[in-house]
């Protein structure tokens, strides 16, 4: 009788490790119709960011695996050097962020990724998936040039140029601040 519930027990683990096992060959359920375009791997020290410049047009998902650590991805289309104050989409949990950036985004898109300061050091892989069942819409807003949207990206640009210039200005300016206190106290 005892013998028979061992044989058992050990039917449903063996059952439940191959059923586990084969869910992980099956590529994280990644659809067929998505093609891997890049695969990434780094290293991040903790509170540093790592950038990547993604220029593929399409909808792009990014895959990113925390090897060790705890590596967060922060992703826009309108600064190429992301962080947790300026991005418009992120993936901060731990382990798998997964981040989908639409085609409608202004290429180069900056990819950030930051690794988490509660670890000395995170490792990190990222697969960049390119979605190819998205059709392209021709009456899609912005499929066309014209007039008008020639002079919202003028202005995007502005409006970032001046965001980066005054960014760097205080920068400066705390820096000089710094050694300045240092030398008079």
């Amino acid at each position: 009788m005892m013998l028979g519930h061992t044989a058992l027990l050990v039917t449903l683990l063996l059952s439940q490790a191959r059923g586990f096992l084969s869910s992980q060959e099956d590529d994280d359920g990644i659809p067929e119709e998505w093609v891997l375009l890049h695969v990434v791997q780094g290293h991040i020290g903790a509170g540093n960011y790592s950038y990547l410049r993604l220029n593929h047009d399409g909808r792009i998902i990014l895959h990113m695996q925390s090897l060790k650590g705890d590596a967060d991805l922060y992703v826009s289309d309108k600064t190429l050097h992301p962080n947790f104050d300026t991005y418009k989409l992120q993936s901060v949990t731990c382990g798998h962020d997964v981040v989908v950036v639409p085609g409608d985004f202004k290429r180069p898109v900056g990819i950030g990724i930051y690794g988490h300061p509660s670890y000395q050091e995170s490792e990190f892989e990222i697969r960049v998936f390119y979605d190819q069942m998205v059709s392209q819409d021709p009456f899609e807003k912005g499929a066309y040039p014209s007039d008008g949207g020639h002079n919202e990206k003028k202005s995007a640009y502005s409006t970032e140029d001046f965001q980066e210039e005054e960014s760097i200005f205080w920068t400066i300016l705390i820096g000089l601040l710094k050694i300045i206190l240092e030398i008079l106290f």
